[in-house]
């Protein structure tokens, strides 16, 4: 048996209004209402009662943050730095204060485990009166000071599972772009509230003061001892391809960029279901795609790995296609894989006669004469957030048979929601070191089946995004592949 630290929702996300409230689209309202007011931070998150306990031992940095924990209510949250100078141990901490009050180095000085905090917290407790669902989602925030918290917990067994680190740096948050590390804050929360809720994974929210990639690749990699895994999340492209590839590369921890691979995982799952509603196969199909950064990058080579031919591709200069003067390295390699016929066409004419349709840009790009103008049977997968391509009831009156969003008040939710916990979950029970395609194809192909034949329809395409059953399901498929292999 061992004293261990959870990091756990301050309530239960137990329907799609509270996930609403807390994840996308109500979670956007904090982001904003900090980067409009800094300070908001405080009654917003519960950065006003977090604190890092730092030192070159886990175990140590672990039994620190259960006395603070126990002692002070503060929720402490350990830290183990690699060894190294003086000057890099205050260039981590300067990086991750976004996420603390302070950070304690009391075990860094040599100082007993229980030895005085002096780090000032200003938590402010929850005065809830009614329904946690009435409330809007501002004001759940600030009522609560956060989504999540910490607990100690005695375990069975003699090891513990350090949390996965959800790191930031605000560049591209949700549909809001380069707002910061603090207005990052909330949505990371919410993900690791939605960690524990959906498969009791405790995550960390790490959001951090940098965006420059080498200085988040050395953050991750000093505090590499300190996590399970790291799943990176909201930081733009072409930087966020650059830090994944040296992280893999680096670290002995699975290492997930949410963005592009699980938004692509549940594409893809979203996508074979949808098919077989419409009577339609992978190679056949014509896909027009909008939106080329991360998401779009990686949702493109899961579909191309997995059988279909043709894709065309659009971002904010228009048509991709090679040699183009506004491509990065990466866009390029798709470029040479994509629009196979080098069409320089807009988007209102490279649609005619498309089966499918997948947005990950930005909202209203896509018209109800678009729509009209794709092939029978056409598939929408509108997913900007919090305000897609196109809205739902548009997409269907002009001819959409299936539309899926990013959102959890319409039908067809696509929403990573259903793919990290179970994928980590998964990851960590088998102690996977590295996330492959084979890995995500098994979760999409799990995923779908996760609806039942006699379930599918075109308002019914995925699983609800709250269904614990789905995360099981992709954890048990991953182990099982792992112990067969």
């Amino acid at each position: 048996m061992i004293l261990d630290i959870e990091i756990i929702p301050k309530f239960e996300v137990e329907n799609k209004k509270i996930l609403s409230l807390i994840y996308t689209p109500g979670v956007a309202k904090s982001s904003i209402a900090i980067k409009e007011n800094p300070d908001r931070v405080f009654d917003l998150t519960n950065r006003s009662n977090s604190i890092a306990i730092l030192s070159h031992n886990y175990e140590d940095s672990l039994k620190r943050a259960i006395h603070i924990k126990k002692t002070k209510n503060t929720d402490a949250y350990p830290l183990e730095i690699a060894e190294c100078s003086e000057d890099d141990i205050n260039f981590v901490i300067e990086n991750i204060m976004p996420n603390f009050m302070g950070v304690d180095r009391a075990l860094l000085d040599g100082k007993d485990i229980e030895a005085e905090c002096d780090i000032p917290t200003m938590s402010k407790n929850c005065l809830i009166m009614g329904a946690i669902e009435d409330m809007e989602p501002v004001r759940l925030r600030e009522a609560f000071q956060g989504v999540i918290e910490t607990r100690a917990v005695v375990k069975n067994g003699s090891e513990y599972e350090k949390p996965i680190a959800v790191v930031s740096d605000g560049s591209a948050v949700l549909g809001l772009g380069n707002i910061g590390a603090l207005g990052a804050l909330p949505v990371m929360e919410g993900k690791s509230a939605l960690f524990y809720s959906l498969a009791d994974v405790s995550a960390m929210p790490l959001c951090l003061n940098t965006q420059i990639p080498n200085e988040i690749i050395k953050i991750c990699t000093l505090l590499r001892n300190s996590f399970s895994g790291i799943n990176l999340e909201d930081i733009s492209a072409p930087r966020c391809f650059e830090i994944e590839e040296k992280l893999i590369e680096t670290l002995d921890i699975p290492v997930f960029h949410d963005d592009q691979h699980g938004t692509a995982t549940i594409v893809v799952a979203g996508l074979l279901n949808a098919l077989e509603v419409v009577n339609k196969n992978l190679e056949d199909i014509k896909i027009i795609m909008s939106g080329a950064g991360a998401a779009g990058c990686a949702i493109c080579k899961l579909l191309l790995r997995v059988g279909v031919k043709n894709i065309t591709m659009f971002d904010k200069n228009g048509i991709v296609k090679t040699s183009r003067a506004e491509n990065d390295p990466y866009l390029e390699q798709i470029a040479q894989r994509t629009n196979l016929e080098n069409l320089d066409v807009p988007l209102s004419e490279a649609i005619k006669g498309a089966d499918v349709f997948i947005g990950v840009s930005a909202p209203n790009v896509l018209t109800f004469e678009m729509v009209k103008e794709m092939a029978q049977d056409a598939i929408v997968f509108a997913l900007a957030n919090p305000t897609p391509e196109i809205m739902p009831d548009i997409a269907k009156s002009a001819g959409a048979k299936i539309v899926a969003t990013g959102r959890s008040d319409f039908p067809n939710q696509i929403n990573n929601s259903l793919v990290f916990p179970g994928l980590f979950r998964g990851v960590i029970d088998s102690k996977i070191k590295k996330i492959t395609d084979e890995i995500k194809l098994l979760a999409a192909t799990s995923l779908a089946e996760s609806v039942l034949p006699s379930e599918l329809e075109e308002n019914y395409i995925i699983p609800d995004a709250l269904d614990k059953d789905v995360a099981k399901n992709i954890s048990a498929c991953i182990i099982n592949h792992v112990r067969k292999s």
